[in-house]
């Protein structure tokens, strides 16, 4: 299996398993923000998986950053905005499925380029 396509399976799996929890809980709770918190650290276990999907995170969006700029990636916003509304498992793997449609297309340029 193709890496891109790899990726992109990682994306679905990246929003059905972490919603299949948060749907429920907000149904349950409503969006009570300060219950989230309360129970993301109600103990040490939890505020460890908290504090390492946060980190996580800053340095997930500031990869995307470089990177794109980096590889010219136009759509990086998008593994940007999916990080920030569903988390590291949908933003990362979105990225690395967008910078490899990236590097493919700079392939395709640089094989046609040496055809010439």
């Amino acid at each position: 299996m193709k890496p891109k396509t790899l990726y992109l399976a990682f994306c679905f799996i990246g929003v059905l398993l972490p919603y299949s929890e948060f749907v429920p809980w907000v149904l349950q709770h409503g969006l009570n923000f300060r219950l989230l918190i309360h129970e993301l650290f109600a103990n040490r276990i939890g505020a460890f998986f908290g504090i390492d999907v946060l980190v996580s995170a800053i340095v997930l969006l500031r990869f995307i950053r470089v990177e794109s700029a980096r590889l010219d990636v136009h759509a990086g916003w998008l593994a940007m905005l999916g990080t920030l509304t569903v988390g590291v498992s949908l933003g990362l793997p979105l990225f690395l499925y967008l910078r490899e449609r990236r590097l493919d297309k700079i392939g395709e340029r640089d094989t046609a380029d040496a055809q010439l």
